[in-house]
């Protein structure tokens, strides 16, 4: 399975770097689209069948509360302390998981995992 990416404007430009080092496809919402509503990232995120890489919780409640358009996947990295690699860290283990991460919220902390199905229709 191909996965592409799209890394939300607080993502970490280090990790952004080493994943598109490791050969990903990744878009960064910085780049495209600075200043984005969250609505206008997740609505590019499922035109262009992209997951959502972010620290932001709001993904959330605009899918599950707000009804907005789902994309392939959101990966949600929680707040912590640690290295400036270790977002690309986790999501290329996602990566190489893909069909589990694939239509689902995924929660990412140092140390668990929870995934949430995104709704479809």
């Amino acid at each position: 399975m191909t996965v592409r990416l799209l890394a939300n404007e607080n993502w970490l430009r280090p990790s952004l770097l080493a994943l598109r080092a490791a050969g990903h496809d990744v878009e960064s919402v910085g780049d495209l689209m600075a200043a984005a509503s969250d609505l206008v990232v997740l609505r590019h995120a499922a035109q262009t069948g992209r997951w959502v890489l972010t620290f932001d919780r709001d993904y959330g409640e605009l899918v599950f509360a707000r009804r907005a358009p789902p994309p392939p996947a959101i990966v949600y990295l929680r707040q912590g302390n640690f290295a400036p690699d270790w977002p690309a860290q986790a999501v290329q283990a996602l990566l190489s998981r893909a069909e589990w991460v694939q239509g689902h919220l995924v929660v990412v902390t140092g140390r668990s995992l929870r995934r949430r199905a995104l709704p479809t229709g």
